[in-house]
């Protein structure tokens, strides 16, 4: 059985003011390719389906679109858990239409699906709370999914009856797991245990990206270990939230981050994309394949020495997002800054970075100074450039109100 892994698509997504939807539909189109020449047997969206609690209805319409084609009416159906971005209430909203399509929609711990059958053979057979058991036409066996959406405080003591304290948190889910899988997995089947979390090896660090919220595990608690999980039956475990490709642990069976299959961060420059196929048996190891994700723009940081440097990486590099770093003598003029921008089309920010003489000059603040020249001072050597007229006029007019 072929499984393919993905995770926080965070559809709706900007990287400043660049909307990304129109990438965000080709890696969708290019996983769709995948799946088909791969023949992938089930999807897993380990969470961070969309970017907000309220994406927009360009958003919405996206995911439904390209869900429905991902799970071919039920020939290979998609299981997609709630992540910290997303609201479980709209995820699960669509569920009872998305079921006839072979789309499994989880938002909370506790969530259950009823038994259906589908005219393509795909069947539920079972669901509990974080459970279920597929039957897929093509296979004896079933395949079994313990799903653990994102849990924030609240809802973790509401479905789970456990407060946000650290151990108490890993116990409990520790115990909740092992009872679970206990009582559903054996080796006539396929298991997998899905969630979006944080999950380490004890001693070990995992990276977050500036676009990943800081949840730390499970309702915002110290992280869980990979001790915590089921010592037995699961065959592999998908996770979703951090947005680089990571293979937690590889034994007694492996403990894969997927990551994002777009950069969406500064801090992910330079980082490859991936999605993973899984294959499975019962009671075998599984096989794991990482595949490249090549959709989307590439985002890069780059320094130069001089505005004239700058605009011609940028005329060579038409397609990238960058953020450029100008090292000057002087502050960029609003005339560098125009012919910088005039020059691209995706330009995230422009840091300028004065040399050190520079530098040590603007350090000797001279405080008997007026304070709309500390201001215009102080916003130069932040920003690198003169602060604009309209923005003077807004500060005299904070000034003058002070005085009154």
């Amino acid at each position: 059985m072929k499984i393919l892994h993905t995770s926080d698509w965070h559809i709706g997504k900007n990287l400043e003011s660049y909307s990304r939807l129109e990438e965000q539909e080709e890696f969708l189109k290019e996983i769709c390719e995948l799946c088909e020449k791969e023949n992938v047997d089930a999807i897993l969206l380990a969470g961070d389906i969309f970017d907000t609690f309220n994406p927009s209805s360009k958003a919405l319409e996206l995911f439904y679109k390209y869900s429905k084609k991902l799970s071919r009416e039920g020939g290979c159906p998609l299981i997609a858990i709630a992540g910290n971005h997303d609201s479980p209430e709209r995820i699960e909203a669509p569920e009872p239409l998305a079921r006839e399509c072979g789309i499994i929609l989880l938002g909370y711990p506790d969530s259950s699906i009823e038994p259906f059958v589908l005219e393509s053979g795909l069947s539920l057979k079972r669901s509990s709370a974080g459970f279920l058991e597929l039957k897929l036409p093509e296979y004896k066996y079933p395949l079994r999914i313990f799903s653990t959406p994102y849990a924030n405080e609240e809802r973790l003591r509401k479905f789970l009856g456990v407060s946000n304290k650290e151990d108490e948190l890993r116990k409990f889910m520790e115990q909740k797991w092992k009872e679970n899988v206990d009582a559903h997995a054996d080796e006539e089947g396929v298991n997998i245990l899905m969630a979006h979390l944080f999950l380490v090896k004890k001693g070990k660090v995992l990276e977050e990206t500036e676009s990943e919220k800081p949840i730390i595990s499970v309702g915002g608690a110290h992280n869980l270990y990979t001790k915590n999980l089921p010592s037995s039956k699961i065959q592999y475990v998908a996770l979703g939230h951090l947005h680089k490709y990571q293979n937690v642990i590889t034994k007694p069976y492996p403990v894969v981050y997927s990551g994002s299959p777009l950069a969406y961060s500064l801090s992910e420059a330079g980082q490859k994309k991936y999605v993973v196929i899984v294959e499975l048996e019962p009671a075998k190891k599984a096989k794991l394949q990482k595949r490249a994700i090549h959709s989307g723009h590439e985002i890069r940081r780059e320094t130069f020495q001089s505005v004239d440097e700058a605009v011609l990486f940028l005329q060579r590099h038409p397609e990238v997002y960058v953020e450029l770093k100008i090292i000057s003598e002087t502050y960029l003029s609003g005339e560098s800054l125009q012919r910088l921008y005039g020059s691209h089309q995706k330009i995230v920010a422009i840091i300028p970075e004065l040399l050190q003489e520079e530098k040590e000059v603007i350090e000797e603040v001279n405080i008997q100074k007026d304070i709309k020249e500390l201001f215009k001072d102080y916003y130069k050597f932040k920003k690198g450039n003169s602060p604009s007229d309209e923005l003077l006029v807004l500060f005299n007019e904070i000034l003058a109100g002070k005085e009154e």
